[in-house]
């Protein structure tokens, strides 16, 4: 008859299993703390190239836009509104048109003549500042400001754009 001998160390033992279970805790929440850092960085690059986009947009169209312009239509022109004259060539002849930019609320809003309104921002940006102010006949500084909108409160959701440029005119 052969005896077999139960060797006590082929199990874990309650200690061991305790380290194991810290060890395989400790190497979760780091993963998942790596994971939400990721989602969070992700998400404010996010809000600042939207931010940045909508900056760029404004100052990119505003600006063609002026150089384009025959003239600036000062009766309208204020701080946070201008009017351009531009040309508008038609198959008879040309004629003067005008086109305004301004904000539509915290929005940021242009205007040809004889077209509905247009937004140039996305529902998710505001317009916190925009300042026009005329230097001489043919040239504009335009201060801008566009904050993404913290629905939240989220340090992830804040965002803010300043741009400042001056544009002239190009003269025909």
């Amino acid at each position: 008859m052969k005896y077999r001998f139960i060797n006590k160390d082929n199990g874990f033992t309650f200690i061991e299993l305790l380290i194991y279970v810290a060890i395989f805790s400790i190497i979760i929440g780091v993963v998942v703390s790596f994971i939400f850092w990721l989602v969070q960085s992700n998400i404010k690059a996010k809000v600042i190239r939207e931010t940045m986009d909508n900056a760029e947009r404004i100052m990119r169209t505003i600006t063609k836009e002026i150089k384009e312009a025959k003239s600036i239509y000062s009766p309208t022109s204020n701080a946070t509104q201008i009017s351009l004259e531009t040309t508008q060539y038609l198959p008879d002849g040309e004629t003067a048109s005008y086109i305004d930019f301004y904000l539509c609320e915290s929005r940021f809003c242009f205007k040809k003549e004889s077209q509905d309104p247009s937004y140039l921002t996305s529902d998710n940006v505001e317009i916190v500042n925009l300042v026009f102010t005329q230097i001489g006949a043919s040239s504009i500084k335009i201060d801008l400001t566009v904050d993404y909108m913290d629905i939240d409160g989220k340090p992830e959701y804040i965002s803010s754009i300043s741009l400042s440029s001056t544009v002239s005119l190009r003269l025909h």
